[in-house]
C-alpha cells in the first residue's frame, strides 16, 4: 500500500532518470516523478509496477511537490546549464523552508556554487551530487559524489548510501550481482560527503577528465599493438582479458577486451573495425583542463586526451593530410610477447601518472574554494559503480590513509616502486612511438610529466632570464632567500638596424 507521502521526488525520465528512479525504488523508498511530457510519466509508472517502495506519478510540478514528505528532497536529472537553471526556478516557487534540490546531472561545479548559494538565500538547501556509473551504474549502483550543506547530505545520506554501488569491506572489489528488485546488500557504499557548494561537482568532473585519460591510454596501448606488432582486434581482445586479471584490473579493460572480440552483426569483421575513427566529448574533460590552467597546476596528460579527441573529430582534415605528409619508414621487428609486456607497463605509468595529476588538481581546487577534501575517501568512492573503477584505486585508498596529506601519488612506496621497476620498458615504448610514427599522446606526456617532476632543476631559469630580458618580469635567484625578486639592466644589443 502506497504511503501518503513519497520519501523523495525525481525530476527528469530520461534513461538516467527512470534507472536511478527504479534504483531508489528498489531500496524501499517510495518515489514521486514528473516529466514535463505527461505521456513519459503514464508510461514508466505503468510499466513499473510493484517495486519495493512504489513509483507515483504526478501530472503537474504542483502535484509533485504536494506529494512529498517534508522537508522534500527533489533530485533533478535534467539537461545541465539552462535547463537546471529553469526547473529550480519553476521549483522555489512551490518549496518550504529547509527542502533540498539535489542536482545529480554533469552541472559546471561554478553553476552548482552558485545555485547553492541563491537557495540558501531563500531558505532552501541545494546539493550537487556527481553521479558516475552511466545508465546501468544509475540502475544497479552509481558511484555518488555529493556536496552541499552537510546537515542536507545526512537527510539524503540514507537513500545515497542505499543506491550506490557496494565494493567488499577488505579487498574494495566490487559486489556483483544487483537484479531488478533484488539489490546487492552489505559492503561499503560508494557514496560519502565531498564538501561545501560545488565541491561534489568539481570531484566528479575531476572523475571524467582522468577517464578522458584512462580511455586514450587504452587506445593508445591498443593503436601500439596493432601498428607496431600487427596484432588482429579478437589477439587483443584477448591480451586484455588477460591484463584484466592483473593490476591492470578494471571496468575500462574488461569492456575494451569485449570491444574487441564483438563481430560486425552485418560484415562479420572485427567490429572495432567498422567504427569510424572520431570521437565525440561533452565538455567535462575540458573543464578539467581549463581548471588546471587557471589554477597553474600540470595536468598534461588529461588535456593530451581531450585534444586526442579533438584531433580525431578532424577526419577529413587528416585524411587529406595523410595523402601530403608522411612520416618514419622504421617498422618493429622484436619479439611481439616482449613488445606487448612493454605496452602494459606504460599504460600502467601512464595511468599513475594521470592519476597523480588528478588528485593534484582537486589538492589546489580545496584552496582555491576553501573546501576540506579527504582525497582517500575520494578513492573510495571510485572503486565501484563509476567508469573509471578499478583495482587500481584499493592502491591509491591504501595510499592516502598512509599519507593523508601527500603531495603527489608519485612519492607514495608502491607507486614509486612501480613506476621504478617498469620505466624502462614505458620508454622504450615511447621512443618505439616516436620512432615508428605511432601516436602515443598520453603516453608520451605522462613520461615527460614523471621526467618533470622528478627534476631538482628544470630549463625555467632560462625562460626566466627571457621574461626578465624581454619584459622586465624579474627574477630569483638560487644564492637568496625564495621570495626575493631581481632585475638585471640588461645591455643593448648592438644589432645592425635595417634600413625603414
Amino acid at each position: 500500500m502506497a504511503k501518503p507521502l513519497s520519501d523523495i521526488g525525481l525530476i527528469g525520465l530520461a534513461v538516467m532518470g527512470q534507472n536511478l528512479a527504479l534504483n531508489i525504488a528498489d531500496h524501499g523508498f517510495q518515489i514521486s516523478v514528473f516529466n514535463r511530457t505527461t505521456d513519459k510519466t503514464d508510461k514508466f509508472v505503468a510499466e513499473n509496477p510493484g517495486t519495493p517502495g512504489g513509483v507515483v506519478g504526478t501530472k503537474t510540478l504542483e502535484e509533485f511537490v504536494r506529494s512529498l514528505a517534508r522537508p522534500r528532497k527533489i533530485v533533478l536529472l535534467v539537461q545541465a546549464g539552462a535547463g537546471t537553471d529553469a526547473v529550480i526556478d519553476s521549483l522555489v516557487p512551490l518549496l518550504e523552508a529547509n527542502d533540498i534540490v539535489i542536482d545529480g546531472g554533469n552541472s559546471r561545479w561554478t553553476d552548482t556554487i552558485r545555485r547553492e548559494k541563491a537557495l540558501r538565500a531563500k531558505g532552501l538547501r541545494f546539493i550537487g551530487s556527481g553521479v558516475s556509473g552511466g545508465e546501468e551504474g544509475a540502475r544497479f549502483g552509481p558511484a555518488l559524489m555529493p556536496g552541499g550543506e552537510f546537515n542536507a547530505w545526512l537527510e539524503l545520506k540514507p537513500v545515497w548510501e542505499a543506491i550506490a554501488a557496494k565494493v567488499d569491506a577488505k579487498t574494495g572489489k566490487p559486489l556483483e550481482g544487483a537484479a531488478p528488485g533484488k539489490p546487492v546488500s552489505g559492503g561499503v557504499p560508494c557514496a560519502a560527503y565531498i564538501g561545501e557548494n560545488g565541491a561534489g561537482h568539481y570531484v566528479k568532473m575531476v572523475h571524467n577528465g582522468i577517464e578522458y585519460g584512462d580511455m586514450q591510454m587504452i587506445c593508445e596501448a591498443y593503436a601500439l599493438m596493432s601498428g607496431l606488432g600487427g596484432l588482429k582486434p579478437a589477439e587483443m581482445g584477448e591480451i586484455f582479458s588477460d591484463w584484466n586479471r592483473g593490476n591492470l584490473d578494471s571496468f575500462l579493460i574488461e569492456i575494451t577486451a569485449d570491444i574487441l572480440k564483438q563481430k560486425d552483426p552485418a560484415t562479420k569483421k572485427p567490429f572495432v573495425d567498422i567504427v569510424l575513427d572520431t570521437a565525440g566529448q561533452k565538455g567535462t574533460g575540458k573543464w578539467t583542463s581549463t581548471s588546471a590552467l587557471d589554477m597553474g597546476v600540470p595536468a598534461p596528460t588529461i588535456a593530451e586526451a581531450v585534444f586526442a579527441r579533438c584531433i580525431s573529430a578532424i577526419k577529413s582534415e587528416r585524411v587529406a593530410a595523410a595523402k601530403i605528409l608522411k612520416g618514419p619508414s622504421k617498422k618493429y621487428r622484436g619479439s611481439k610477447k616482449a613488445l606487448v609486456a612493454a605496452i602494459r607497463d606504460a599504460l600502467y605509468c601512464s595511468k599513475i601518472c594521470s592519476y597523480a595529476q588528478g588528485f593534484q588538481l582537486m589538492r589546489e581546487a580545496q584552496k582555491e574554494y576553501s573546501w576540506k577534501l579527504n582525497f582517500g575517501e575520494i578513492a573510495q568512492i571510485w572503486r565501484g559503480g563509476c567508469i573509471i573503477r578499478a583495482g587500481f584505486l584499493q592502491k591509491i585508498t591504501e595510499a592516502f590513509a598512509r599519507k593523508p596529506d601527500m603531495a603527489n601519488l608519485l612519492l607514495d612506496p608502491y607507486f614509486n616502486k612501480t613506476v621504478k621497476a617498469a620505466q624502462e620498458n614505458w620508454r622504450k615504448v615511447v621512443a618505439l612511438s616516436a620512432e615508428c610514427g605511432v601516436p602515443a599522446p598520453t603516453f608520451s606526456s605522462a613520461l615527460a610529466y614523471y621526467d618533470s617532476y622528478r627534476s631538482a632543476r628544470l630549463p625555467a631559469n632560462l625562460l626566466q632570464s627571457q621574461r626578465d630580458f624581454f619584459g622586465a618580469h624579474t627574477y630569483e635567484r638560487v644564492d637568496q632567500p625564495r621570495g626575493k625578486f631581481y632585475h638585471l639592466d640588461w645591455p643593448k644589443p648592438n644589432r645592425p638596424q635595417l634600413p625603414i
